[in-house]
């Protein structure tokens, strides 16, 4: 497991989900199973943990604990997974939306630039459309949204122009016949940063992980109990922005309803009220936790 993936936060994440004994609780990134390892900790005998995944890889990392289940699924399906499992309320939900290490190491996943493999970055390799698929279909104009939005690049008509014209040749099937594609657009002297960006952009389409990232943040609000909390750990400036939103309002345009009488109505108390980031010591420990945001609410 420690080889899988290094747990993010996962001292404040613990804390900030106030754990009780005999609570319910869900892991929605199980992942390398760090954060979870932790919640079994707090919890009693009576207790309950959850924790999905959509990679079936993640299963070897499954605890042999009584208390524990795994749910092999995307995390937008939370409250229907639960309700099959005889579960509709929990005492607190925990989310850390980064990318697992294995993910990165496993050259053959397609998730880094910097081995050659298929250009897949499929978290449920069961099914969908593959970042080769991505790039080779989409138009100019999508593939331009796709990578301003998600990857926060800049002159993204260029990139999706070199793009185009290595695809009219060739169709871009691996990760390194990508980076040749857009090597007459890459900075020279920030090569990496700007891969990484592409590459980020990229999973993110393949995966819908924005969408997934509202749909459970809004089923949250249904299976929370009074009292519960909601933990979310982000590393991109839009998720961040989206749980940022969700918390302060109960939706993710960050809208806040009023009553007759002016009263703000909103769902959560917001515990964090500056997003929680790594240590330098972390960061120093675990370099890619170094854009990690967390942020708590409490349910009202």
């Amino acid at each position: 497991m420690s080889n899988y993936h290094t747990p993010v936060l996962l001292n404040e994440a613990i804390d900030l989900l106030n754990i009780k004994g005999d609570g319910t609780y869900v892991d929605l990134t199980f992942g390398g199973g760090g954060h979870s390892r932790a919640i079994l900790e707090q919890l009693g005998s009576s207790g309950r943990l959850y924790s999905f995944d959509q990679d079936s890889d993640t299963k070897a990392n499954a605890p042999d604990d009584e208390r524990f289940h795994y749910v092999e699924s995307n995390f937008r399906w939370l409250r229907s997974a639960l309700r099959l499992r005889g579960v509709e309320q929990v005492d607190g939900i925990l989310a850390d939306l980064g990318v697992s290490s294995h993910h990165f190491d496993a050259a053959w996943r397609g998730f880094s630039f910097r081995s050659d493999a298929p250009l897949d970055m499929r978290m449920n390799q069961r099914g969908g459309e593959s970042a080769a698929d991505v790039v080779n279909n989409r138009s100019e104009e999508e593939l331009s949204e796709i990578f301003a939005q998600y990857g926060e690049l800049q002159t993204t008509w260029k990139i999706a122009s070199c793009i185009a014209r290595s695809r009219a040749v060739e169709p871009i099937r691996t990760t390194q016949q990508l980076c040749r594609a857009v090597e007459r657009c890459t900075p020279k002297h920030d090569e990496a940063k700007f891969l990484t960006k592409l590459f980020q952009a990229l999973r993110i389409e393949v995966n819908g992980e924005m969408e997934a990232l509202k749909m459970a943040l809004e089923q949250s609000l249904k299976v929370l109990r009074p009292g519960g909390r909601l933990v979310v750990i982000a590393y991109h400036s839009l998720e961040d922005r989206i749980v940022k939103n969700f918390l302060r309002s109960g939706n993710t345009a960050g809208a806040i309803k009023e009553d007759f009488f002016g009263r703000r109505e909103v769902p959560f108390e917001v515990i964090t009220r500056k997003a929680v980031v790594p240590t330098a010591e972390e960061i120093e420990r675990n370099p890619r936790s170094r854009s990690a945001k967390m942020r708590a609410a409490e349910k009202l």
